[in-house]
């Protein structure tokens, strides 16, 4: 099967910037789609940026401008690069892939998960 491990979650001031990494290892043929969610106690969770191995991306409107997603298929990695972070960025964020032929930001559309890293921002 196919593991998914983040890394790169911290503590960051609003005027920072932070890097999240996400492995991927096992059987990782065809991850068409990779994503980032994040989620907060008591709320659901919510698509923040998706990819495809075309490059094509897709962000939530509340990070658009200020996130960006990117993968290295050759090393099964992809990373979210958070700049000019909110507090309201704060949540666990977790990496996501699936082998559809499509991308979406929908929960229910990705088979695997990673465990997710926090990420807790301050102003």
């Amino acid at each position: 099967q196919v593991q998914l491990v983040e890394s790169g979650g911290g503590s960051v001031r609003t005027g920072g910037s932070l890097k999240l990494t996400c492995q991927a290892s096992g059987d990782t043929w065809n991850l068409y789609c990779m994503s980032w969610f994040r989620q907060t106690p008591g709320k659901e969770r919510e698509g923040v940026a998706t990819i495809d191995t075309d490059g094509y991306t897709a962000y939530a409107d509340s990070v658009k401008g200020r996130f960006t997603i990117a993968q290295d298929t050759t090393k099964n990695t992809l990373t979210l690069l958070l700049n000019s972070p909110k507090t309201e960025d704060t949540a666990m964020y977790y990496c996501a892939a699936d082998r559809n032929s499509y991308c979406s930001l929908r929960p229910s559309d990705f088979r695997y998960w990673g465990q997710g890293t926090q990420v807790t921002v301050s102003s």
